[in-house]
């Protein structure tokens, strides 16, 4: 594990503003003693992607298969995380689009599990503009981003933690989730120890300044790939990958 540096908010604040380029800026962050790395991606500066299978319809399952497999093609994983909740034949649970083709429709079912604490809501990504947006009010924008994932619950929304996320709540869990700063940096958090959901929110909300925050998934199924890091988790198998990818 890399070693955490505590930062300030205001170097926090920097790393948003100048470190975001075409590679991921990857930093280790704590509050309240927990704690998390963060690697912002600029989607006007790098290719921000989901990945589920390849070509021949085979499972990535991993971040190794997936570099490797980019590899090939000429192109280099420069970060990857998982990309949101997923049933037990690895399909998504929600609304999944790739490359532009819709493989899984949007999912507004009420239910048990994280997924369906509402509101949840959808990661998109199309050319060099990102969002996290509740899944209701995406549905209702009738947008066609070239990639979007629905996981659950929301962690924000409009700067204030889910009234469904409670500060007694006592679950502690590995927990990765994603939000998006000025429409187009991306950024990716994951817990380094287990935490509450409460206090993942809040990281997002006082560290982080998001205004909505999508979870993403949590215990083994949350992982990171930061080579700057030489972080390499290798939690397998897994479901829809999000990969930053940079062409050689």
């Amino acid at each position: 594990m890399a070693h955490v540096v505590r930062l300030s908010a205001a170097l926090a604040a920097f790393l948003f503003c100048a470190g975001a380029g075409a590679a991921p800026s990857c930093a280790d962050m704590e509050q309240d003693g927990a704690s998390y790395t963060v690697c912002d991606v600029d989607a006007r500066k790098a290719s921000i992607r989901l990945y589920l299978r390849d070509g021949a319809g085979d499972l990535y399952g991993g971040f190794s298969a997936l570099a490797e497999a980019l590899a090939r093609r000429g192109e280099t994983l420069a970060f990857a995380m998982n990309a949101g909740m997923y049933a037990p034949d690895f399909s998504p649970v929600g609304l999944y689009v790739e490359g532009g083709r819709s493989l899984h429709s949007a999912n507004t079912a009420a239910g048990e599990g994280n997924f369906h604490m509402k509101p949840n809501g959808v990661f998109w990504v199309d050319g060099g503009q990102a969002g996290v947006t509740d899944t209701q009010r995406f549905l209702k924008s009738r947008a066609q981003p070239a990639y979007a994932t629905q996981s659950g619950p929301m962690l924000l929304i409009g700067g204030r933690i889910n009234p469904h996320i409670h500060e007694s709540g006592t679950s502690q869990r590995f927990r990765n989730g994603v939000c998006v700063r000025g429409g187009h940096v991306a950024r990716f958090a994951i817990s380094n120890q287990p935490v509450t959901f409460h206090q993942f929110a809040s990281f997002f909300q006082d560290r982080l300044a998001c205004a909505d925050a999508l979870f993403l998934d949590g215990g083994t199924a949350s992982g990171m790939y930061a080579p700057s890091l030489s972080r390499h988790d290798r939690f397998h198998p897994m479901g829809p990958l999000i990969g930053v990818v940079e062409k050689k």
